[in-house]
């Protein structure tokens, strides 16, 4: 009987201890720092404002445009030039034909390598191009999804020249980590098209 009114006695006591510590820890891990856990979303991207300069000339190629600041121009022969972007691992692929009677053919071709990507791609949206006052006719495709390319266009003058570009990442499609990219340099692809000038018209 004794032994029992000892441990009713004591009962108190040890709850009072279990509360004591309880507040301790309770108290210790509050000071510690708050860890959240962040849903899943997508990775922001920070690019450089669209700034534009002439693309540098070559003598023997009869066409200019502004290319972007933060891009690099690379001339290949027969008048193909590539635009890099170093740091997005990206370039638009730019090739150059003189049209000699040709044009229906050069117009099926540059179709053709927008379309052929019709299989990995959910949408091609074509915005058309015109321009009379400089004689820039030309076709702008926005190609969503996981396909090698995701924007491509042509611009001609109908009679003498005809341009065909595609943008290309280095790395395997995946339009949902690389979107924020793509809208970047499709606005890029949309500034070359709209100031593409002939030879004639870069002498005036």
């Amino acid at each position: 009987m004794k032994e029992n009114a000892s441990n009713k006695l004591n009962l108190p006591l040890r709850l009072n201890n279990f509360l004591s510590g309880f507040l301790i820890v309770l108290i210790l891990s509050s000071c510690k720092e708050e860890q959240i856990v962040k849903p899943a979303a997508q990775l922001r991207l920070e690019y450089p404002a669209h700034a534009y300069k002439p693309l540098p000339a070559d003598r023997d190629c009869p066409f200019g445009f502004m290319i972007n600041e933060h891009s690099e121009a690379e001339w290949k022969q027969n008048c193909a030039v590539n635009i890099r972007y170093p740091k997005m691992k990206a370039a638009f692929y730019l090739t150059y034909n003189k049209v000699n009677n040709n044009l229906d053919s050069l117009l099926r071709d540059a179709q053709k390598l927008a379309y052929d990507h019709t299989i990995k791609a959910s949408s091609i949206p074509e915005q058309p191009f015109v321009n009379p006052d400089d004689e820039v006719y030309g076709m702008f495709y926005m190609i969503n999804g996981d396909a090698a390319t995701q924007a491509g266009f042509y611009v001609t003058d109908s009679i003498n020249h005809f341009i065909n570009g595609a943008l290309y990442f280095d790395a395997k499609p995946n339009f949902d980590s690389i979107y924020p990219a793509v809208m970047y340099l499709r606005e890029d692809m949309r500034r070359i098209i709209e100031t593409v000038r002939w030879k004639g018209a870069l002498e005036d």
